[in-house]
C-alpha cells in the first residue's frame, strides 16, 4: 500500500519562468516545502530537458509534472511521451479532446517508464462563453463542468492515471471514478487575490476540499514576499483541507 501524500507533496509548483538560471534558484529554494515541480511550455522552449535533469539531480525525490498538454495524431503524441518517458518525469499531461484515441497511445506509451499519463479537461482559462466561441455545444455542455465530466469519462476508459481540472470540478470528479482517480487542479490563488488570465479559480483549501489530490501553485508562491513561507502557508491549508474533509466524511 503506498504511503499517503504529505501535504507539502500534494503542492505543484510551476516553474513558468524564462530560464534555467531562475528555475534553479527555485527548485533550490523550494526543494523540501513542495512535494513536485511543473514543467510547462514557456521553460521548456528555452531550455529543454536540461530544467527536468535539474529537479531530478538538485532534490531528493521531488516529483517532475510535464505539462506539455501533448496534442496531435496519436502516432506523433505516442513519439513525444516515449521521448518524455526517457526524462523520468512522474506526470505527462496531454488533452483530452481528441479523443480516446490519443488518450490511449499516450497511456500505452507511458506505461513503459512508470509515467503516469493526465488527461487535461478543460482550462481553468475558460468559461462557459469561452467555450461557446470554441464551437463547443452548448445544449449538450451547458457549462466547463459538464464537458469536463465527459472528457473525464475519456480518460478514464483510456486508462489515463487521472484529469486535470479546476478545483470546481474536483469533487464531481472524485464522485464518479473513485479516490484512485487523480484529481490535478490547477487554478489556484488566495482568498481575495487577482485571479490574471484564470476564470475558474479556488483557494488551496477550497480545492484539496473538494477532492483535488494535487494543486498546481504558481504566482501565489513565486511573487510572495517569502516564497518558502507561502508555500508553507498552502501546506497548512491544505492540512485543513483534509482534516476537515475526512471529518465530514467527504
Amino acid at each position: 500500500m503506498m504511503n499517503p501524500l504529505s501535504p507539502k507533496d500534494r503542492i505543484i509548483f510551476a516553474l513558468d519562468l524564462p530560464s534555467l538560471d531562475e528555475a534553479v534558484k527555485y527548485i533550490d529554494l523550494l526543494k523540501g516545502h513542495v512535494g513536485v515541480f511543473k514543467v510547462g511550455l514557456e521553460l521548456f522552449c528555452a531550455c529543454g530537458p536540461a530544467v527536468v535533469r535539474a529537479v531530478n539531480e538538485r532534490t531528493s525525490g521531488a516529483g517532475v509534472f510535464l505539462d506539455m498538454k501533448f496534442h496531435d495524431i496519436p502516432a506523433t503524441v505516442r513519439g513525444a511521451i516515449r521521448s518524455a518517458s526517457t526524462l523520468k518525469a512522474r506526470f505527462i499531461t496531454v488533452h483530452c479532446d481528441e479523443g480516446r484515441g490519443l488518450l490511449k497511445a499516450a497511456v500505452e506509451e507511458g506505461n513503459v517508464s512508470g509515467a503516469k499519463i493526465l488527461g487535461v479537461t478543460v482550462l481553468t482559462s475558460l468559461s462557459r462563453e469561452d467555450l461557446v466561441d470554441a464551437g463547443i455545444d452548448a445544449s449538450r455542455f451547458r457549462e466547463p463542468g459538464d464537458l469536463v465530466l465527459h472528457r473525464a469519462r475519456l480518460a478514464r476508459l483510456a486508462g489515463c492515471a487521472g484529469v486535470v481540472c479546476s478545483g470546481l470540478e474536483a469533487g464531481m470528479i472524485k464522485k464518479e471514478f473513485g479516490p484512485d482517480f487523480l484529481a490535478v487542479t490547477p487554478g489556484i490563488r488566495g482568498a481575495g487575490e487577482d485571479r490574471g488570465d484564470q476564470k475558474r479559480t479556488v483557494t488551496p483549501y477550497e480545492a484539496v476540499y473538494n477532492g483535488a489530490d494535487y494543486i498546481v501553485v504558481g504566482r501565489p508562491i513565486r511573487n510572495a514576499l517569502d516564497p518558502v513561507k507561502a508555500a508553507d502557508s498552502i501546506a497548512g491549508e491544505i492540512e485543513r483541507a483534509l482534516k476537515d474533509r475526512e471529518g465530514k466524511g467527504v
